[in-house]
């Protein structure tokens, strides 16, 4: 293997990359928008859910009720209801994702002692949402019916024992607030750098074919592995450039709390750009056309990455044969050293096993792409 080859087809790669206004739009491009889109639109946290009110009594106490909900960022109050039927149709057309009807005669069990009974209408279309909204519906109602009971105690003069045996301080550790963005963005770099880097790669060889000039290549010395690497560089420091804006982005813009150091970041980042490089690689030398080397690409990084990395969905959720699949997925390893270097602060040691299966996963890679290209014109 000599350097000089490797050197001027690194340079052939570099010059092609400059005047194809394509290349330079998916390298330059598309992470910014890919970045800004799944930043801002993908968000776990739900907050202001469309609330209905059925009000049968419109006394004080259920207009306070009302109002703790009204109060409460969870939800947002669209409208009062005048019947069951608007009620109905509330929920029909989606104007509210949940509906609260209050009893008439909510007061008076609430002043005689007894359980009031308030009815929560979820839309269920959306499991994940109702689940949730039925959650804080609960809570605001538990805050409400603990704040009547002192006050019906407190009026009758007696006093309420408010400690119970057993109680829990919950404290969150590495994501204090609870936001969804600050373990989706990490996330969100791992699958632009998987989309980007293999969308890239996968045009080289098959652009030679389909432009004629793979016989002019094939004629000369140059030797498979010296082809890939020469092939790759260029495209490696694009890949790093586009992590460092995406990884920018993820830190000064959505302002993702970043506890560890960026030499850990740039190593793991590096492993994982081998991989996906490699991959478009492989793809391209298999297909001898753009399009379809880049269709092909598409699908063997987006769709894994997306579902089967933990970006989306939680693995020890997913049933055992698809757990078992997803070790064979590199951005499952790169999006646990992500989350755990943004937020947990780890170093190299603490995240030995997913680098060390990263490192494993990057050297098959580059053996299989190494090994794919045949200096012939079969």
């Amino acid at each position: 293997m000599k350097l000089r080859r490797i050197q001027a087809i690194a340079v052939k790669e570099a010059l092609q990359i400059v005047r194809d206004p394509r290349s330079l739009m998916i390298a330059l491009l598309v992470p910014l928008m890919q970045m800004v889109i799944f930043g801002y639109g993908v968000n776990l946290d739900i907050r202001h859910i469309p609330l209905c009110v059925l009000d049968h009594e419109n006394g004080q106490q259920s207009r306070n009720l009302v109002a703790r909900f009204a109060a409460s960022n969870y939800f947002s109050l669209r409208r009062a209801a005048g019947s069951d039927r608007e009620v109905a149709q509330a929920l029909d057309e989606g104007d509210c994702g949940i509906a609260l009807v209050i009893p008439a005669d909510f007061s008076q069990r609430l002043n005689d002692g007894g359980r009031a009974t308030v009815q929560a209408l979820l839309d269920g279309t959306d499991s994940n949402t109702a689940n949730i909204a039925a959650g804080y519906a609960k809570s605001v109602v538990a805050a409400f019916s603990a704040a009547a009971q002192l006050d019906a105690v407190q009026r009758r003069g007696g006093t309420l024992q408010t400690q119970t045996p057993v109680g829990v301080e919950a404290r969150v550790w590495f994501n204090e607030a609870l936001e969804s963005r600050n373990f989706i963005v990490p996330g969100i770099v791992a699958l632009v750098m998987a989309i980007v880097g293999a969308q890239l790669t996968s045009l080289t060889i098959a652009r030679e074919w389909e432009r004629g000039t793979m016989e002019l290549l094939v004629s000369t010395p140059v030797q498979p592995m010296e082809l890939m690497i020469g092939k790759l560089l260029p495209y490696f420091a694009v890949g790093l450039a586009d992590a460092a804006i995406c990884l920018g982005l993820a830190v000064f813009w959505f302002e993702v709390p970043f506890h560890g150091t960026v030499a850990t970041l740039l190593f793991t980042s590096s492993l994982f750009l081998t991989v996906v490089l490699c991959i478009g690689y492989l793809v391209s030398v298999s297909i001898r056309s753009q399009v379809g080397a880049s269709q092909v690409a598409l699908l063997a990084t987006m769709l894994p990455t997306t579902l089967l990395s933990g970006f989306s969905f939680p693995i020890e959720q997913m049933p055992a044969a698809v757990q078992a699949a997803t070790f064979l997925v590199s951005a499952r390893y790169y999006v646990e050293i992500l989350k755990a270097v943004f937020l947990k602060g780890a170093g190299v040691v603490e995240l030995a096993v997913p680098i060390l299966c990263l490192a494993l996963y990057a050297a098959v890679v580059v053996v299989l792409a190494a090994r794919a290209f045949r200096k012939t014109l079969d």
